[in-house]
């Protein structure tokens, strides 16, 4: 067993270790060591209080400037302690119900850390009974020699373990831990040539540097030791996939690819062309194409796929598109098959001499259609089908699977792309979509096993699209203008979007009374912030309101499909004025009629999701209008979100943004790449250089050494890194 794997309760005690496991899923030495400071301050440092995030877990370092103890009114007993602490900017409220003695603590002057979670009441940031260390407290002596004459590290935490009780159990860990068995998954030479420190010494640094310095010459070893394990992963499976034979797919001249091309209404773009070209050049080769291929919202995407499907079925093959949702899928079965025409009624009375069939196959499909397209991919009848996870079921089988589309890749891992794959007799192609913007870096880190195409070129004849923040807390009026706007829209015979965070059913109420009683939110008094906008209610209030007299449809995804698909077609045949939906139609819904979108609580929404949704209007040749609506106070971080997804239609930007305004573990969460381990120090914006280097390093050292055989600690950290039912991963190098 290496140091790192070592049990915490062997060496910070029974009680800390349970405290860190139940807290922070903290379970032995590498992971406590591996848990680094998100920050550090210094004992006259305070922290910038004007921006920090609603419901953020928070550690911040503050001065008191006012404590106020204030009796319940009339017959109910008790009090409220309100502690006013600042940073010489902004301030924050800190409250206590029925803490008395605590006002003898807290007393105007004095600085210290306070933690807990930021909620908004009477419009002012607050923490709620927030845990507290008074730097010189006499309520706990270790304080003073805690943080004195050092730098104060400020870790991840949660509500009942802040960031000074994990320091404290790394301060009993360092001194204990057995150092002479630690392995150093860099190789000596790397080290060398890099200059990095070992990583002892980066290990001890980062949680108590005596300076700045000691500070970023640790996380630049540490950065390294992130890069370079997860590029000797991806390398790992790209020697494995290259190494692999795969039946090369030409297209017959005069085929169903020929005939396609003949039948389309206008010229494809010169980006669809090139990304066309790449995509049948691999498809030509005799080993698996492993293809990203993202581009802007509309831009032109599933033409691309589909093309690449119809060369596949052309050489005798099966393609396959796997969809997230049963929306989309439907969605994607209808396009398709109304572009095809008779193309997609091969074998069927009317149908083209070249044509094949098109399958649909989803979970929720009644068992004579189920059993039907099971037949037709079997006997080989249908070509092409298109279905969501149930694709991935045993039961499922094909006669010839040569290529596999997965849309929207960001909502599959790599586990289920790969039990697709492993359908075919031999490994078929892959081709993979998003319609979210990834920059280079994370291109590299999250597909760094996939070669990139990109779409950058919106079709002709579609059009701009305007969008605009409202601001109902300070312009309630503005909400009233949004509905006007959509009602004129629809009077010159267009048609709208409504979108709201959740849908307002039975199981929908029980998660939200579930929520509420966690806490979640909560006010200074015990009050929530009003629970998300559900459809089911806003479409009743804006039926008997603003939009009386509007045809309206609902749109969510608990509906059986049959009433899901019903709606869609309805709205898609114009016979539905404003569709009151969730993010059903997030991705996949084309209705080039649809001008205007009003997206409720659109604060609760990330930014790749509001590019998507919005890329759902300004489709036909008519400009689209998208209306973010939030009751959020301005000056917040959340609302300059809003307003940079305003701003621009760039989405490589707003792909920028999201990142800087996530973790960097949310890039590399297990649904994206199949590992467990979040990024840390490595930043996959910010750390370019290291991400290239660190690629180019660890291809070398793959393709010298294949198995690792000589580099058992860094095999050990690949092991650690891959989530436990992806641990026969390193077999295949």
């Amino acid at each position: 067993m290496s140091a790192l794997e070592e049990p915490l309760k062997k060496l910070v005690g029974g009680a800390s270790a349970k405290q860190l496991a139940e807290g922070l899923d903290l379970h032995t030495v590498g992971d406590l060591l591996h848990h680094f400071p998100r920050r550090y301050t210094e004992r006259g440092e305070l922290t910038r209080l004007d921006e920090l995030e609603l419901d953020e877990q928070v550690t911040v370092v503050a001065r008191i400037e006012k404590t106020t103890l204030i009796p319940f009114r009339g017959a109910k007993k008790g009090n409220r302690l309100e502690v006013v602490v600042t940073d010489g900017r902004g301030r924050l409220s800190l409250t206590w119900f029925n803490q008395p003695w605590r006002k003898e603590q807290l007393v105007p002057g004095r600085s210290g850390m306070f933690a807990g979670t930021v909620s908004v009441f009477n419009r002012t940031r607050q923490l709620t009974n927030p845990d507290y260390e008074l730097f010189g407290s006499d309520t706990d002596p270790d304080a003073v020699d805690e943080f004195a004459g050092r730098l104060i590290p400020v870790y991840p935490a949660t509500a009942k373990l802040p960031s000074w009780k994990i320091a404290k159990a790394v301060n009993a860990l360092l001194p204990v831990v057995d150092w002479d068995a630690l392995e150093d998954p860099l190789p000596p030479q790397l080290l060398s040539h890099k200059g990095l420190l070992p990583l002892r010494q980066a290990l001890e640094q980062i949680h108590r540097p005596r300076n700045r310095a000691e500070v970023e010459a640790a996380r630049s070893r540490l950065k390294w030791d992130e890069a370079f394990v997860l590029q000797t992963a991806l390398a790992l499976r790209r020697a494995d996939d290259s190494a692999r034979p795969a039946v090369p797919r030409v297209p017959r001249p005069g085929g169903l690819l020929d005939a396609f091309d003949a039948r389309l209404p206008f010229e494809l773009t010169a980006g669809q062309q090139k990304v066309s070209a790449e995509i049948l050049g691999d498809l030509a080769a005799e080993h698996p194409m492993h293809r990203l291929l993202q581009g802007e919202v509309g831009s032109g995407k599933t033409m691309v796929a589909l093309r690449a499907m119809l060369a596949v079925v052309d050489a005798g093959g099966q393609a396959a598109l796997l969809a997230p949702t049963e929306v989309l899928a439907q969605q994607h079965h209808r396009s398709i098959t109304e572009m095809m025409g008779d193309l997609a009624e091969g074998g069927m009375l009317g149908g083209s001499e070249v044509g094949t069939k098109v399958a649909l196959l989803t979970g929720s499909m009644g068992v004579p259609a189920r059993r039907a397209a099971l037949l037709d991919l079997v006997s080989g009848d249908a070509g092409i089908v298109i279905g969501t996870h149930a694709l991935i079921e045993d039961v499922v089988q094909f006669h010839d699977l040569g290529l596999v589309v997965v849309d929207e890749q960001h909502r599959f891992g790599v586990e289920q792309r790969d039990a697709l794959r492993a359908k075919g007799e031999r490994p078929p192609h892959l081709l993979v979509m998003t319609a979210t913007p990834i920059p280079r870096t994370v291109a590299m880190t999250v597909f760094g096993d996939l070669e990139t195409s990109v779409l950058d070129q919106l079709p002709a004849g579609r059009s701009p699209i305007a969008s605009h923040v409202v601001p109902v807390a300070e312009k309630p009026n503005f909400l009233a203008r949004a509905w006007e706007r959509v009602r004129e829209e629809v009077a010159q015979g267009h048609q709208a979007y409504v979108v709201c965070p959740r849908i307002g059913d039975e199981e929908d109420e029980k998660k939200q009374k579930k929520a509420a009683r966690s806490g979640a939110g909560s006010g200074a008094d015990g009050e929530d912030r009003r629970p998300p906008l559900a459809v089911l209610e806003v479409a009743e209030q804006l039926g008997a309101g603003p939009l009386a007299g509007l045809r309206l449809g609902i749109l969510h995804g608990r509906m059986a499909p049959d009433a899901k698909d019903d709606v869609m077609r309805r709205f898609a045949a114009g016979e539905v004025d404003v569709l009151v939906a969730t993010t059903v139609i997030e991705v996949g819904v084309n209705v080039p009629n649809a001008t205007v979108m009003v997206i409720m609580d659109a604060d609760r929404f990330g930014v790749s999701q509001l590019h998507q949704l919005r890329g759902r209007v300004g489709r036909g040749s008519a400009p689209g209008l998208c209306l973010l609506v939030t009751d959020l106070p301005g000056g917040t971080a959340t609302r300059a979100r809003l307003e940079a997804v305003a701003a621009t239609l760039d989405g490589f930007e707003l792909s920028r943004i999201d990142l800087e305004q996530r973790r960097e573990g949310d890039v590399l969460g297990q649904a994206q790449s199949g590992v467990k381990s979040s990024l840390r120090v490595l930043s996959v914006l910010d750390d370019e250089d290291v991400i290239a280097e660190a690629r180019a390093e660890a291809s070398r050292l793959v393709e010298q050494d294949p198995d690792l055989t000589a580099h058992p600690a860094l095999r050990g950290a690949l092991h650690s890194l891959l989530a436990a039912d992806r641990a026969d991963f390193l077999e295949k190098g």
